[in-house]
């Protein structure tokens, strides 16, 4: 315990490596200001004017690193998925609200570039968004997985005739197929906490 509290406490994680500190709460009491005091010959007093009686304030100091928070975000998304016999799927499970992108347009085939491009255009002004027309949708469904992107919208080519588009869910794979005006309205519902 430092020399300056008279308790500390810690809130801990368990991280994969183990259990560790994520945010540190010191008492700290009048050491502080005392200090202050003494050094500035300054009064640091309060005066309650309920009871008028007057003390030095304490100090309860709480201490976090931004990258602890990280950390423990990203391991608390992280996961390695067995599907079937022999495929891994890597998987960052954020909450939609947090991902970093929250939509990846995959035109199923690049002749669907112009249509898939269209609507990037009207979702990126709102949302983070990828695009992304290269490889197998399959491949291309597992790099957004691996980078915690909640909703794979794939234009495929029944979205001309029918003017709808379908929408793949991260966390459990399943599909649905909605109207390419909804779009937004769908992104927008799925990522308010």
């Amino acid at each position: 315990m430092s020399f300056y509290s008279v308790g500390t406490c810690d809130i801990e994680y368990n991280y994969p490596f183990g259990w560790g500190e994520l945010w540190g709460i010191a008492d700290r009491t009048n050491y502080d200001l005392s200090k202050h005091m003494e050094h500035s010959k300054t009064s640091m007093e309060y005066l309650d004017p309920t009871t008028n009686e007057k003390y030095i304030p304490y100090c309860v100091e709480p201490a976090v690193g931004v990258e602890r928070l990280f950390l423990m975000f990203f391991c608390e998304a992280y996961d390695e998925e067995e599907i079937g016999e022999n495929d891994t799927r890597i998987v960052m499970h954020f909450t939609p609200a947090l991902a970093p992108v929250k939509a990846a347009i995959l035109p199923l085939s690049k002749q669907l570039s112009e249509k898939a491009t269209e609507l990037f255009a009207e979702l990126a002004p709102e949302f983070t968004c990828d695009f992304d027309e290269s490889g197998s949708i399959g491949k291309r469904y597992r790099r957004q997985d691996a980078i915690g992107t909640p909703f794979c919208i794939t234009v495929d080519f029944e979205t001309e005739n029918d003017g709808c588009v379908t929408i793949r869910h991260r966390d459990s794979m399943e599909q649905e197929r909605i109207p390419l005006t909804e779009v937004k309205e769908f992104i927008s519902k799925a990522i308010k906490f």
